[in-house]
């Protein structure tokens, strides 16, 4: 089972809020297939480690897309230090690296972070 962590700011809500929001998910190797590969939406696929500068800077941005397309697109996140299986699988030769994947298959991906802006228009482009 993937285990979902909101954002801290997700928790700010406001009490009349009745849905909580959508934050990333975080995925280990041996929930790849059934979190990413056979999701019935798209699924954009961040592969970062924790001492990765520029996957922190993106990390938020993600968060708020995540919010922002909740039911269009799901974003999942993958430790690539504590799951270096599936970054292998796909030639993960720097972080950040986001994948795309729709009907089971990458359709799209970009190296590197970017602002939210272009990851917006990267993820419209893509769906």
């Amino acid at each position: 089972m993937a285990v979902r962590q909101a954002h801290p700011a997700a928790s700010s809500a406001p009490a009349f809020c009745k849905e909580q929001p959508m934050a990333t998910v975080h995925v280990n190797d041996s929930e790849f297939d059934t979190e990413v590969r056979q999701a019935e939406t798209p699924v954009i696929v961040d592969f970062w480690a924790e001492w990765c500068g520029p996957c922190k800077q993106i990390g938020p941005s993600l968060e708020e897309l995540s919010d922002e397309y909740a039911g269009k697109v799901k974003i999942v996140k993958v430790n690539v230090d504590e799951n270096p299986e599936q970054a292998a699988a796909l030639g993960v030769r720097g972080i950040p690296a986001l994948f795309m994947f729709k009907d089971g298959e990458v359709i799209s991906n970009r190296m590197g972070a970017a602002p939210k802006a272009a990851l917006k228009s990267w993820i419209d482009e893509s769906i």
